[in-house]
């Protein structure tokens, strides 16, 4: 497996794609988002869905409006873990920058054989796999365009992508479901 490098230095991948960046989320929660100031806000029930844009926004919002896509299936439990619920609550604010996300039980992820780590894929030729600790923080990605580790992301993504339900309706059926 080639080396773990710090995420800072793979950033650039989300400017300079040119058509498409593609992520698989797995995780039932994310130190960076428990952390964040947000976190308690939406505890206390305040609504986070529609902060003012910041730079991962104005990214996506440039991209999108250039042609390129920005993608991602988010797996879920049944019943949604708390941070899957406040990835529900935020996601409003970066579908409205372009991205668009989809949700996916993870049941149904399991039964089509899905990875079970988070992976940004981009133009369909470089892969980098997120390596995260026992607290769920990111410890670095792994980046590799090896024609094998390329396809299975592939196959992945259409599998997942094919299944998987858009944010807006995946929020209502959970909401309705409660």
């Amino acid at each position: 497996m080639p080396d773990l490098i710090p995420f800072k230095e793979a950033k650039h991948f989300f400017e300079d794609f040119e058509h498409t960046a593609w992520r698989l989320e797995t995780r039932q929660g994310y130190a960076s988002d428990r952390n964040g100031p947000n976190w308690g806000r939406w505890r206390s029930g305040e609504d986070v869905s529609q902060d003012p844009p910041d730079a991962w926004r104005r990214n996506v919002a440039a991209k999108t409006a250039a042609g390129a896509r920005f993608e991602r299936v988010r797996l879920v439990d049944d019943p949604p873990t708390q941070g899957q619920q406040f990835l529900l609550a935020r996601a409003p604010r970066n579908v409205a920058a372009g991205e668009d996300i989809r949700n996916l039980y993870r049941s149904d992820a399991v039964r089509l054989g899905l990875p079970d780590f988070d992976f940004w894929l981009f133009d369909s030729r470089t892969v980098m796999r997120f390596v995260f600790d026992e607290d769920d923080t990111t410890l670095g990605v792994v980046l590799t365009d090896d024609p094998v580790d390329v396809v299975a992301a592939c196959q992945a993504r259409d599998a997942a992508w094919h299944h998987a339900i858009r944010t807006a309706d995946f929020a209502r059926a959970v909401r309705s479901s409660v």
